[in-house]
């Protein structure tokens, strides 16, 4: 959460790593309704960023309670499961992920004035897909060469 600094960016190393992660708990599922991502430069070699389900979590840096905003300022503190292997970002250990749902994933050309630096994708309401119970949700990023990303994932719980 940006206060009295800017949102913070998060490089992306230079293999697979998970930029930003929701553990839902054993009593609540999430429905997406958007997320996206910006690099800070064009990559110096094409990369993919992928939104994905899996059935592992990877070790984060825990979010705080107040990272985690609800879309609806009226609506109460979120439930998500916050710890390092909870609901965080920029992941040290991805775990040995056995099952996965791909709910969209981007190609990020390594082009001079590539446009597709930037990218946001908001699902119809009746195409939005549902996280299920103890799932944890990923933004992950494989470059060959690290570039600095800011993401976003907005649900509704």
């Amino acid at each position: 959460m940006p206060t009295v600094s800017a949102q913070q960016k998060v490089t992306t190393g230079t293999s697979i790593k998970t930029m930003l992660q929701i553990a839902t708990p054993s009593t609540r599922q999430i429905q997406l309704i958007a997320w996206g991502f910006t690099l800070d430069g064009v990559p110096s070699s094409a990369g993919q960023v992928e939104l994905i389900q899996t059935d592992v979590a990877a070790t984060v840096t825990a979010h705080v309670a107040s990272g985690v905003q609800p879309l609806d300022p009226n609506a109460p503190a979120s439930l998500m499961t916050l710890g390092t292997t909870g609901t965080g970002y920029t992941a040290t250990a991805e775990g040995t992920v056995t099952a996965t749902r791909t709910f969209d994933a981007n190609l990020v050309p390594a082009t001079a004035g590539a446009t597709d630096i930037n990218y946001l994708y908001q699902w119809m309401p009746d195409e939005r897909p549902i996280v299920a119970v103890s799932r944890f949700l990923r933004v992950r990023a494989t470059f060959g060469g690290a570039v600095n990303m800011s993401t976003f994932i907005v649900w509704d719980e």
